[in-house]
């Protein structure tokens, strides 16, 4: 705990300094800043929210087609609703804990459904696969069709990486398969392999790929492998129009205003690769920089109304939930401190191979 408060401090000293600098190197008017926030239109960025929080109903119907095989759940339920909740309080979690609490979901899941904390764990790993490849799907094909996609900045580098999404998303396919088929074996042949390098390692991803195939063996048909692919295009396609409901709120902005899907989508990839190791509440504050420093970059918007943006960004598509979440974890009486650091214990004893036993022990 020590360090981590040493590791914050640090980083907060950093992030101030930071401010500092830019203070003196960019052209900031604060004036101009209120401007932006007076002139938005709200109706759009309550669009906004209202896709984010219908992207919770639909994970959750989709984790509640994952639990098919150990637990029927359906929907409307108090099963199901036990399963929202666990979403809704465990990106509360994330958002202001950081990604410590990404366990916290399938922790409560297992803890309300009774089910094995592995076998949620397993879910887990399965829906990252599907929310991968949806979002790789989503990305390259706007970016492959996308009428503006010419104009788009480094398109030749853009082009390349949709390339390598879609050839990513047929490899990540042919493995989820392969795994399918013979999940013990693929666990073995990378244990064997990575062992040469770290024999922790080896174990870690073994453990890993059989929870990948724990939790493909939840979906039993073609019919569930169809249904969950479409409940990933659902839910993300609501995130990716919440991102451009919110950055075309910015109604004094035409740089902003007048964004194309093809843009949003670039600007969607810089938000998610600078939350992807999101620190508590220090976090919202690089990753607000980073995208206002990306809608500068890229498309040309002054920093006030990039800065508005980037804000706005992080409060729909991140912590618009959170007040749902703190009122749903009172109600469950969670403690979302003490709940997150016992998923995050849980999750590796979880994800931990056991010990083999020796004759003199057997």
């Amino acid at each position: 705990m020590k360090k981590t408060w040493i590791l914050y401090s640090a980083l907060a000293i950093a992030l101030v300094a930071l401010l500092l600098y830019a203070r003196h190197r960019i052209n900031f008017n604060w004036g101009v800043f209120v401007q932006q926030l007076r002139l938005l239109d709200w109706p759009l960025i309550g669009i906004g929210v209202l896709c984010i929080l219908l992207g919770y109903v639909v994970r959750a119907i989709r984790w509640a087609l994952f639990l098919k095989p150990a637990r029927k759940v359906s929907f409307p339920s108090r099963l199901w609703f036990d399963v929202l909740g666990a979403q809704v309080i465990g990106f509360t979690g994330v958002a202001l804990l950081g990604r410590a609490a990404d366990l916290t979901r399938p922790y409560i899941v297992s803890r309300r459904l009774n089910l094995p904390l592995s076998s949620q764990v397993a879910v887990y790993v399965v829906e990252r696969m599907f929310d991968l490849g949806a979002t790789a799907l989503i990305f390259s094909t706007v970016l492959f069709f996308a009428p503006d996609r010419a104009t788009l900045p480094h398109p030749e580098l853009l082009r390349h990486i949709a390339l390598v999404g879609l050839i990513g998303t047929a490899a990540l396919a042919i493995l989820a398969t392969a795994v399918r088929i013979s999940g013990q074996a693929v666990a073995t042949f990378a244990e064997k392999i990575l062992g040469k390098l770290s024999k922790s390692l080896g174990e870690s991803v073994a453990a890993k790929i059989t929870a990948f195939r724990d939790g493909l063996d939840m979906l039993a048909s073609l019919r569930d492998v169809g249904a969950a692919l479409l409940y990933s295009l659902l839910m993300w396609g609501l995130i990716t129009f919440a991102y451009l409901q919110t950055i075309r709120a910015f109604t004094d902005s035409p740089p902003l205003h007048t964004i194309t899907l093809a843009r949003c989508l670039v600007l969607m990839a810089a938000g998610m690769a600078a939350s992807v190791f999101q620190l508590p509440v220090i976090g919202w504050f690089t990753q607000i920089a980073l995208l206002a420093a990306a809608m500068q970059q890229l498309f040309g918007a002054a920093w006030e109304p990039a800065l508005g943006a980037g804000a706005m960004l992080l409060i729909v598509t991140f912590l618009c939930v959170i007040p749902t979440g703190l009122f749903w974890a009172r109600f469950d009486h969670i403690s979302l401190r003490k709940v997150s650091h016992e998923s995050e214990e849980a999750g590796v004893e979880a994800l931990t191979p056991p010990e083999p036993v020796s004759q003199h022990q057997s």
